[in-house]
């Protein structure tokens, strides 16, 4: 997707998200229990709500997003020391290998037309052992509000890529690699499912 559409839409995403604001909590109540004092990256952080709420209980966070707009609104306001918001590209990460505990991308990877290489690039930065956090829209065409909500995404300039039922995403997930630790269905305005999962060897 032309970053140039992100980058107009930076300033009015977060108000955007609020509808879902009962789902994103659930996710700033898991998460911190995760990364506790490890070192996280985050992909696709947009305007950094994921990160701001996250941060305080990792030892480092640095949360990229490709869109030059969205880092810029990130890194307005307070949020803690511990945190950075940097320009990358989920698909060539300037990072060392085996340099994060942690890798977190959440409601991103199915706007990508190459999201495994992404997830190559995930497995690249991680450390043995560690936990990939991604949460990801499905079942788009599942419901009648999801269906209008895609519907509404598509005319502003935001398609999906990729639009995989449930399971078809979990499939996706472990055909690249990843064993599901922990799976759960959210339900909001186009439904999220929170995952966990440790790269296969």
């Amino acid at each position: 997707m032309n970053k140039k559409i992100w980058d107009l839409y930076a300033p009015i995403y977060e108000r955007a998200m609020r509808s879902d604001r009962k789902i994103y909590q659930t996710m700033y109540d898991r998460i911190p229990k995760v990364i506790q004092e490890k070192d996280v990256l985050e992909i696709a952080t947009g305007p950094g709500l994921l990160a701001k709420h996250v941060a305080y209980a990792a030892n480092k966070m640095i949360a990229t997003d490709y869109s030059e707009g969205m880092i810029a609104e990130a890194r307005k306001g307070k949020y803690p020391a511990n945190l950075t918001f940097e320009v990358a590209d989920a698909t060539d990460l300037p990072f060392d290998d085996s340099s994060f505990d942690v890798v977190l991308i959440a409601n991103a990877l199915h706007v990508m037309s190459d999201p495994e290489k992404a997830l190559m690039e995930i497995k690249r930065v991680l450390k043995d052992k560690g936990i990939l956090i991604a949460p990801n829209f499905v079942n788009h065409k599942g419901g009648f509000i999801s269906r209008i909500w895609s519907g509404i995404l598509k005319i502003a300039g935001i398609g999906f890529e990729h639009q995989w039922k449930e399971e078809e995403y979990r499939q996706f997930l472990e055909k690249n690699g990843w064993k599901v630790k922990n799976w759960k269905l959210m339900q909001a305005r186009i439904p999220i499912v929170y995952v966990e999962c440790v790269r296969e060897r």
